[in-house]
Order: structure tokens, then sequence, then C-alpha cells
């Protein structure tokens, strides 16, 4: 089983904090259902696109799959025990809807939703608040094998998948996500197609992401009706986009991978409107066909809060002709009608997803959203960096990721600083998992998972994480 014993104090902080973050502040960490739960085919629970997609050959790393992941199905209990361990009073988890919903239609699935009863229950009995994320990528295969995403019908089939969760844990969960990402759910699942279900259509793609955020909609509405005194939000993952130049050309570079990589989500969701310049720039691929009179009033009804994900900036060129397209995540259909738009490396020091570090762009991306699109409560729902770690002696230390908080961290407390109405930092993640189409082989967690004895060993940014909470600060530099 696991060994949550609570971390020593580190002494970074002993002086006494300088920076300290508003009273009430939200401190915690955030998993997804498919990267920690296991128990794949146990409890009722059919199979998701993930389980689909790591199980098809070349697809993952190694060919990892999650059907063990770090088996947090049946160590849920010891789990918590470690999230009260390191102080955090909010856990951001995601509901997997095959778990729920097999088959994405009809009743619920209640032993699946007496795993997640149970989990609101631990957490409620340590003290720590659940903010539940209905959708983290897990669309049961069904849905996907009638058209997945890009299906007008899969919106409807969420919005009934969230009034089922709403009616079961609604009277316990205060903050509910409708979306985790839909940026990648959309252009990596059916764009460019390295993550699930791994399709490869520009037109599905963008289809995808209007139907993903209509989903939301409808969830949202679904949600509220049922619980009104609910607060609930959307997850996004945002950058700052940077011309590699002072040139025309890649300032309109910076400008194209910017509508599809942020307004393509944030002008629906919080203005009720697709950009021009950006049905402009997709002409070539869709003509919006899709878009219903009235979507964009249920994609834009009113929220609680917005939850964005930071992890790194762009940095884009103007195309150069004859030039190859890079790979993985920025794979051309990724970027559905500029796809020979440029990512620009610019020597800094990087992560081991090979994402340049670059903690002022979170500043730059708070005090955009608030500044220029909503006054609503902000929370950073996800940021983090993987590391490769080792063992030594029994423990983990991990500087380099503590670096990477510390940094994130004072970027946050600047943006506060600076007017923008920040409510809480969700650390990604709690414990090493299941890295999508990386496997096992990147380490985001706090807490070391060896995967095969399924030890959890906090790592030095754990111990520190839990002083900054206790502290509610950090120390000045």
């Amino acid at each position: 089983m696991s060994n949550p014993a609570s971390p020593p104090a580190v002494g970074v902080l002993d002086q006494g904090p300088e920076l300290t973050f508003p009273p009430g502040f939200r401190w915690g960490a955030a998993t997804a259902a498919y990267q920690i739960e296991g128990a794949a085919t146990e409890g009722g629970r059919t199979p998701s696109i993930w389980d689909t997609f790591s199980h098809l050959e070349g697809r993952t790393v190694a060919g990892h799959t999650g059907d063990v992941a770090c088996d947090h199905y049946h160590r849920m209990p010891d789990d918590v025990r470690l999230m009260a361990d390191l102080g955090l009073n909010s856990y951001r988890f995601s509901v997997s809807w095959p778990r729920v919903q097999p088959g994405g239609a009809g009743a619920a699935n209640q032993e699946g939703l007496d795993f997640y009863r149970r989990l609101v229950d631990e957490l409620l009995a340590h003290g720590i608040e659940p903010w539940l994320t209905l959708y983290h990528w897990d669309l049961p295969q069904p849905l996907e094998d009638a058209g997945g995403w890009p299906a007008r019908d899969t919106a409807g089939r969420f919005a009934d998948y969230a009034q089922l969760v709403a009616d079961a844990l609604g009277d316990r969960v205060p903050s509910f996500t409708t979306l985790n990402e839909p940026w990648c759910s959309a252009f990596l699942g059916y764009g460019s197609g390295v993550h699930a279900p791994g399709r490869s259509d520009r037109a599905d793609a963008v289809r995808a992401g209007h139907h993903l955020m209509l989903g939301h909609g409808l969830a949202v509405q679904a949600l509220r009706a049922s619980r009104p005194q609910a607060q609930l939000g959307i997850t996004l993952n945002l950058y700052p986009v940077t011309p590699a130049t002072r040139s025309p050309a890649d300032a309109e570079a910076a400008r194209r991978i910017d509508a599809l990589a942020n307004r393509f989500f944030l002008d629906p969701v919080l203005r009720g409107a697709y950009p021009a310049d950006l049905k402009a720039d997709l002409r070539q691929v869709t003509d919006f066909g899709h878009v219903r009179d009235g979507d964009l009033a249920v994609i834009s009804t009113p929220l609680d809060m917005v939850g964005i994900n930071y992890y790194s900036r762009h940095v884009v060129a103007a195309p150069v002709e004859g030039a190859e397209p890079e790979a993985y995540w920025r794979a051309p259909s990724s970027w559905p009608g500029s796809e020979d738009v440029r990512f620009v490396t610019r020597g800094v020091p990087v992560t081991d997803m090979d994402w340049e570090i670059d903690a002022p762009g979170l500043v730059e991306t708070l005090e955009r959203v608030h500044r220029d699109y909503t006054d609503l409560p902000l929370y950073i729902t996800e940021n983090g960096s993987a590391f490769v770690d080792a063992v030594v002696g029994g423990r983990v230390d991990d500087p380099d990721r503590l670096a990477y908080f510390d940094a994130h961290l004072r970027a946050a407390h600047a943006a506060i600083r600076a007017g923008v109405p920040l409510r809480g930092y969700f650390a990604w993640s709690l414990m090493d998992n299941f890295e999508w189409a990386w496997g096992y082989t990147k380490r985001f967690g706090m807490v070391y998972v060896d995967y095969d004895s399924q030890t959890r060993i906090p790592k030095s940014s754990a111990r520190w994480f839990a002083e900054v909470i206790r502290r509610n600060g950090l120390a000045a530099q």
C-alpha cells in the first residue's frame, strides 16, 4: 500500500512569509481519472476512447495503458490521507464518464457512483474541499463509435451525464468544472491524432471544439437547474503567444496561433461569439455550418469562475517555404489553417516534456483573461512540470520541480498584486501517473509512485508545498 508519512517542515520559509496570499486562498492538487484510477474493467466500468487508443499498437510509449495506473480506485483512502498530510484544502479530480454511465447513455451505474461518493466523503472527513471535473478526456467508446465530439449529439449526451453526477454528488460538492482543456480534446484528439481517439481531420477537429463547448453550455444549464448554489466553471489551457521577431510576418503568425490556442475557446465561452479573424483563418477548413442558431448563447451561459491551466509560452514565426512542420502536439493538423506557422525554441531551460519554463507568461495570461474577458474569480487549475526523478536512500529530491513551483507561485502572487481576482492554485499533479501518449515515462507528481509496488513517496517539492500551504505564503527573494 502507500506510505503517506507526514512531511517534515522545510526551512526555506522559516523567516516567515513576506509574500502572503489572500485569506481563504484555495491550495490544492489535481489529477484525472484515467491517469490514476486503474480498475479499468471493475465496478461496471466500460471502455473509454483512452482505453481503446492506448491498446492500439504504437499509440503510446512502450504500449503503456491506464489499466492499472496508480491503482487509486483501490488505494483511495490512503491517497486522501496523503493529501491531508500535505495540508491540501482542495482536491481537483475528474469523474470517469464510462465508470458512471457505461456506454455514455442511460441510467447511472450506481457502483461507479459509489466510488465517487466514498471519495467525496473521505475528502470531507479530512477537511478537503472536493473540486469535481466532469470531463478529462475519457469519452465512452460507444459515443466515439457514434461520431464522437464532431457529432452534435455528443453535446447532449454530456449534459445528461452531468445531470447524473450532479444528482448523486452535488449536495456535497461545491465546485464543478465541465471540461478540462477542450483544445487538447479537439485538436490533439481529432486533428493531429496524437491523443485519443487518434483521428486526423481538420474539419472534424473544429467541429469537435464547437460541440465540446456546446456540451459545456448545456451541462452548465443542467447543473444550474439542479444545483443552483454550486460554483460552475470551465478549465482552459491558455498560452501567451509571442512573435519570434518584431517583423509583421511573425506578428501575423502569433495572431493566428493565438486565435486557435486561446480565442477559439475564450471568445465563445465569455463573449458569445467566434472571433472574425479566426473564422477567416479557417475558411479553407470549414464554413462553420455546424454552428446553429442559439448555440453561442448556450455556450456563453454565465459562469461563476474560470479555471486556467498554464505550462508554457508559444513563440512562433512566419512560415518558411519548404520547411517541415514540427512533430507531436505541434504536428501540422493540431493547427488547422495555420499548419505552416513555425514554433521557435529560444534556448531557455525546459522541462522533461521539452516545454520552455516561462513563469512571467503566467502573469501575462492571468492579466489578459481578467483585463480582456471577465471579472470572474480565476483559479490556476493546473500548473506543474515533468522532470526525471529517482529514489535515493528512500527519498526523492526534485529541486527543479520545486524551483518551478516557486517561480510560478511568485508569478501568481504578482498577478494578485496587479488586481487579478485569483482565488486558488492547484498543482499538477498530486502524484506521478499515466501521462497520456507518453505513458509512464514522464513524471509530473509531487508524490513519487513506484508503479511496481504502488508505493507513494512525497518528493521534496511536496514537503516544500506543504509548508507554503501552512504559511499561506512565500519568502521574499
